[in-house]
């Protein structure tokens, strides 16, 4: 499809392939890759940025997707693309001259198979007894769909947060399919935090009666352990200053909110549990929990895993407000690549915003990503 611009109708498409066999050693005997393409593939399938989403994003990234097939927890605020204003033409992710590729994740809710997708074996939702995920699991299952499109190479494997971690993954495992990295507020791997955060959310939806051990989607909704999942991980996406301007004076009518802090955060779980499911949540902050880029590559430095990078052109991007990836990540990334001998650029961005700047701020990241992508 040409893609039009920003508020323009975008459209999910899918991509069925069979026999995907998983880190686990399962295998998923078929799958579906939920994804949008904005702008047009050139002849020689060079012209690609393959992007990733972050934790709880969709592959629809730009425009506007009214609704999508088959999901049944697409809702208003998933109808705007999340890096709406980054990419189109003429933007910084410039569709008049690259084709730009997002695909939800494999174990996602939002079309692609995933804990709430229907086993065909059984007849019933996965539930959870959908495959554990490793993140390695979520590149390697997009390989085919370049390959059906035809590209060898991506021009840019690009992604934020968790993104990014994705981005690095396919980079060392598949050095000769890119051409160059995008990495915005990422690092080298999960750190202690990321494991402390993720397991109190892993904790906070298994001990809601209502996940009945994952087996909720004919009874009550795990509301509360999700939206207090969300609300332990937002702490580390929004900077103490930003949540202070966010939360409004009001206080909403809840038996246990009694501040306008407490009420934003409340809201902000709310949001969350009309649009997501809690057993694709577990899966996907357990492989960014699990994730580390030696055992991702067998490699035993750091140096090591990126040296068959050196062919590529990286492109680390801080945000100096960030308490998710700390701008101390991002330099250990950057000193990794340079160890490798890998050509690395390292730009940062001053935001009041935190970790969220990277869906907010597009005017803060345009000359970095022209530059990245020039």
């Amino acid at each position: 499809m040409t893609y039009q611009g920003s508020g323009a109708k975008a459209e999910t498409n899918f991509f069925d392939y069979s026999a995907f066999k998983m880190r686990s050693g399962d295998l998923l005997p078929r799958v579906r890759l939920a994804y949008e393409l904005y702008g047009e593939i050139n002849s020689s399938g060079d012209n690609l940025i393959l992007l990733f989403h972050a934790l709880t994003g969709s592959q629809h990234a730009a425009g506007f997707t009214a609704s999508v097939e088959g999901v049944e927890r697409w809702v208003e605020e998933n109808q705007t693309g999340w890096w709406e204003g980054f990419v189109g033409p003429g933007m910084a992710v410039d569709t008049d001259r690259y084709a730009v590729l997002c695909v939800n994740y494999l174990g996602g809710c939002y079309g692609t198979t995933g804990p709430s997708s229907i086993d065909d074996e059984t007849g019933a939702r996965y539930g959870p007894d959908f495959p554990p995920v490793h993140l390695a699991d979520i590149v390697d299952s997009q390989l085919p769909l370049l390959d059906h499109l035809g590209v060898r190479t991506v021009r840019a494997a690009a992604g934020a947060s968790v993104g990014a971690l994705l981005s690095l993954s396919m980079a060392a495992r598949y050095p000769d399919r890119v051409r160059s990295v995008i990495a915005l507020a990422g690092g080298l791997g999960a750190t202690t935090l990321h494991r402390m955060l993720n397991f109190e959310q892993r904790l906070a939806i298994l001990n809601d009666p209502n996940f009945a051990g994952g087996h909720y989607y004919d009874g009550e909704f795990p509301a509360g352990g999700l939206a207090l999942a969300r609300i332990i991980s937002h702490k580390a996406f929004v900077s103490i200053d930003a949540i202070k301007t966010r939360a409004r004076s009001e206080v909403i009518d809840h038996p246990y909110v009694t501040h306008p802090v407490e009420s934003y955060f409340w809201h902000q779980g709310e949001k969350l549990v009309i649009r997501f499911d809690p057993n694709s949540y577990l899966r996907i902050i357990d492989a960014w929990s699990n994730y580390d880029l030696l055992t991702d590559t067998g490699a035993s430095t750091y140096e090591e895993a990126l040296a068959v990078c050196r062919d590529q052109q990286w492109h680390v991007l801080t945000i100096d407000t960030d308490v998710c990836f700390y701008p101390e990540e991002q330099r250990q990334l950057v000193e990794a690549l340079r160890a490798a001998g890998v050509s690395v650029e390292w730009a940062k961005v001053s935001s009041a915003k935190g970790h969220d700047a990277f869906l907010t701020e597009p005017a803060l990241f345009d000359d970095v990503l022209r530059r990245a992508l020039a």
